[in-house]
């Protein structure tokens, strides 16, 4: 996928953490470096399962490893001055959250919508795999829930959903957060965010 070269692609998946990290920050950092945010939801589950010899939708890291994770969002909350809520139920997937944040990306109000499933589910231990729960963000956004889900669950557009995938696995993704630049560079992950920026920026022309 190409994007302008003043552009930086955030490729997203709600079930993460760190991606929530990326999220509640990329905007302030992107606008200081005059770089434009492309927001690209994702699911994970399906690149997961393609994994040789663990075929599992969810990252499935052992105990202490998932305990260090859990420990360095934490940390990270605390240095960002993030709220955390550790969700009750983890991972925590929002197939139809992802399907309104296609729309939201194309009519520009992906970010304020974003940021709402994740300070729900990280923030709040909201269900965003819940209809409810998302029609709730959408009408405190000023959405009227009904049509909006209605046009994310089309056929159209869930297809759409699976392309990003498609997509995304071409584009060599295998994690999220990820970030990739004009010219294609691929980075990984919350803590690469700066790096990414400068990338951009340095690539822009």
């Amino acid at each position: 996928m190409e994007h302008a070269r003043d552009t930086l692609a955030f490729w997203f998946e709600f079930a993460s953490p760190y991606c929530y990290l990326t999220a509640m920050r990329i905007e302030r950092l992107a606008a200081a470096a005059g770089i434009r945010i492309a927001w690209q939801p994702f699911l994970l589950g399906p690149i997961f399962q393609r994994r040789p010899n663990q075929p599992s939708p969810a990252q499935d890291a052992p105990p202490p490893e998932a305990r260090y994770r859990q420990r360095d969002v934490e940390r990270l909350c605390l240095d960002y001055g993030l709220p955390l809520t550790w969700p009750s139920r983890y991972p925590r997937i929002s197939l139809l959250g992802s399907r309104v944040a296609l729309l939201a990306a194309d009519e520009g109000w992906a970010p304020a919508f974003v940021k709402a499933v994740y300070h729900a589910s990280f923030a709040e231990d909201r269900d965003i795999g819940a209809e409810p729960v998302i029609a709730a963000i959408l009408s405190a956004l000023g959405h009227a829930p009904e049509p909006v889900i209605a046009r994310a669950t089309t056929p159209a557009n869930k297809a759409r959903l699976a392309a990003q995938v498609e997509q995304a696995v071409a584009a060599g993704i295998f994690g999220a957060p990820s970030f990739i630049a004009a010219d294609g560079e691929l980075f990984w992950g919350n803590d690469r965010l700066e790096q990414a920026l400068a990338w951009a920026t340095a690539k822009r022309g």
